[in-house]
């Protein structure tokens, strides 16, 4: 099924308000080096839940912020709410996942860098046929 218009609209309202809020209590929280950027937020059909996906690099913090950032979670609702009063009657929810899409890109760029690339060699195109 596909996001209503308004479920995009929220997305968008919190992914934007989001950035600022994390980066800038990572930055207050003396976290130099570290970046946090949201890359996707999905709403629940009833608009109850916001399901937030993070990119956080460098990969080795991530564990580490998103189960600091899960713990502090009432408190960033808290923020966002009085960030979108004028535009959300309800805060959905938050829940906070780590996105790890770039990490599976790398991993893909890192094999056809190395000495199975299917590419070139052929023959290695057999093992990844289903049998």
């Amino acid at each position: 099924m596909e996001e209503s218009q308004r479920q995009k609209k929220i997305a968008s309202v919190l992914q934007r308000d989001l950035v600022e809020v994390l980066q800038g209590a990572a930055s207050q929280g003396g976290m130099r080096g570290v970046i946090i950027s949201v890359s996707k937020v999905k709403v629940t059909v009833d608009l109850s839940v916001a399901k937030v996906y993070l990119s956080i690099f460098p990969n080795e913090k991530g564990a580490e912020l998103i189960k600091g950032i899960k713990s502090n979670s009432p408190l960033i609702r808290h923020e966002l709410a009085q960030r979108t009063r004028h535009q959300l009657r309800r805060m959905p929810n938050l829940e906070f996942f780590i996105d790890d899409s770039l990490e599976y890109i790398d991993k893909i760029e890192q094999s056809l860098k190395g000495k199975e690339n299917p590419i070139t060699d052929a023959d290695l195109l057999g093992k990844r046929k289903k049998s």
